[in-house]
C-alpha cells in the first residue's frame, strides 16, 4: 500500500511538471512554471523516502522521481553558479557610465515607508523604481527623494499597479504607456548618462495570471512580448526592469529574450529570488532586471525586506558598448518573432472585447 502512494505522489509531482509544457495561457497551467526548485525538492525527498520501501511499485515511484528532477534541473540549471555568465563583468572604473537601479515593488496596504527609504539612502542608486505605490507612497518618496532624484514619473494607483520613478540623472522624453490594458501602466524613458550617451529605459508591471487577477496569462504574455519586439525593431542600448509577474526561466520570459536579444544578469550568478519575502520556500524570481549586449554587469544584490512580500532589487551595470561582442546575445527564430506578434495582437485584441 505504502508503494503504490509513493508512486501516485510521484506521479502527481511529474504530472505538474509536464503540463508546464503546455503551450496554453490559463493560469492553473501557467503557475506550474513557477516552482520548478520546489517540486525538484520535493521529488527529491521524496524519492529517499521511497528508496526505503521495497515493493513492486517503488521502481515507478523512483523513475518519475528522478524524470521530475531531471526536467525541472534542466530548466534552473542556467540560473545557478553552475553556469556561464551570461552579462560579462564589469571592469574596476568607469564610474560615469555606470548606473545602479533599485527596483522595488512596495505592496500598497504595506506602510513601512521608512526601511525602503533607509535602503534607498544607504545604496544611493541613479534611479529607483517602485512598483504598487499609491498616494500614499507618493507621498513619503517625494518627502524623501526629491531633492537628491528630482527627475520623476509618477504614476499613483490605487489598483495594486502604480508606478514611480525618480532617478538622479536626466530623463529624456519620459512617457507613460498603457501597452495592453488601459488600467495597467509602463514606462517608456531615455536616461542620460554621466558620460553623456543615451540610453532607454523600460518600467514594466503587468497582470499575472492569478485567481482575481486573470484567468490567462495572455495579457502578460502580450505586454512582455510587445516591448520584446520593440526593442528588435529598434536595438539601442536598452534596460527594462519591473515586476514581471513571471519567473525568469518561464517559456514567456527565455522567449522575450530572444525577441528582444536582452540578456539577464541572473544567469550563471544564481537566482535572487525576490517573492515571497515571507516565506522562504515559496520563493522566486519576480523582479527583473535586463539589459542589451551594450552593458556589463559591476553589482547585483537582494536588499533587506521591509515589509513588502518582495525583496528589494539593486545592480549596477555599465554602459561599455565595446564589450557587446563578448556577449551571447539569445537570438530568435522566425516562428518566434510571429508568436510574439501574434501574441502581442491577440492579448490587444481580447482588452478591447472586455
Amino acid at each position: 500500500m505504502m508503494s503504490i502512494a509513493f508512486a501516485v505522489l510521484a506521479g502527481l509531482l511529474l504530472g505538474i511538471t509536464l503540463i508546464a509544457r503546455l503551450r496554453v495561457t490559463w493560469w492553473w497551467i501557467r503557475v506550474a512554471e513557477f516552482p520548478r526548485v520546489q517540486l525538484a525538492v520535493a521529488a527529491l525527498l521524496l524519492a529517499s523516502v521511497g528508496g526505503l520501501a521495497d515493493a513492486p511499485w517503488s521502481w515507478v515511484g523512483q523513475t518519475a522521481c528522478l524524470l521530475v528532477v531531471a526536467i525541472q534541473l534542466a530548466y534552473v540549471l542556467p540560473w545557478t553558479p553552475l553556469w556561464p555568465v551570461q552579462v560579462k563583468k564589469a571592469q574596476p572604473g568607469l564610474d560615469d557610465r555606470c548606473l545602479t537601479l533599485l527596483v522595488a515593488n512596495v505592496l500598497t496596504p504595506n506602510r513601512n515607508a521608512h526601511d525602503l527609504i533607509a535602503q534607498i539612502h544607504e545604496h544611493r542608486p541613479d534611479i529607483v523604481l517602485t512598483l504598487e505605490s499609491d498616494d500614499w507612497w507618493q507621498a513619503r518618496l517625494d518627502d524623501a527623494l526629491t531633492q537628491e532624484w528630482p527627475h520623476a514619473v509618477r504614476i499613483p494607483l490605487d489598483n495594486l499597479y502604480g508606478m514611480h520613478l525618480y532617478s538622479r540623472l536626466p530623463l529624456v522624453s519620459p512617457r507613460v504607456e498603457w501597452l495592453i490594458q488601459d488600467d495597467i501602466p509602463s514606462i517608456l524613458t531615455g536616461v542620460r548618462l554621466r558620460c553623456g550617451d543615451e540610453i532607454r529605459f523600460h518600467a514594466l508591471h503587468p497582470r499575472p495570471p492569478a485567481p482575481g487577477e486573470s484567468k490567462e496569462s495572455l495579457w502578460r504574455d502580450a505586454e512582455l512580448l510587445l516591448v520584446g519586439r520593440a526593442i528588435h525593431e529598434d536595438p539601442v542600448p536598452t534596460l527594462v526592469a519591473g515586476d514581471l509577474n513571471d519567473v525568469a526561466w518561464s517559456r514567456t520570459t527565455r522567449l522575450f529574450c530572444r525577441v528582444s536579444g536582452m540578456l539577464d544578469p541572473r544567469r550563471g550568478r544564481g537566482m535572487f529570488s525576490t517573492f515571497h519575502a515571507r516565506y522562504p520556500f515559496l520563493r522566486w524570481p519576480l523582479d527583473h532586471i535586463f539589459t542589451s549586449e551594450h552593458f556589463t554587469l559591476r553589482e547585483l544584490k537582494r536588499l533587506n525586506g521591509f515589509g513588502s512580500d518582495h525583496f528589494p532589487i539593486l545592480t549596477t551595470l555599465c554602459f561599455r558598448p565595446a564589450r557587446a561582442d563578448e556577449h551571447d546575445t539569445p537570438e530568435a527564430e522566425q516562428g518566434e518573432h510571429r508568436e510574439a506578434l501574434e501574441t502581442a495582437r491577440e492579448g490587444k485584441v481580447q482588452e478591447q472585447q472586455e
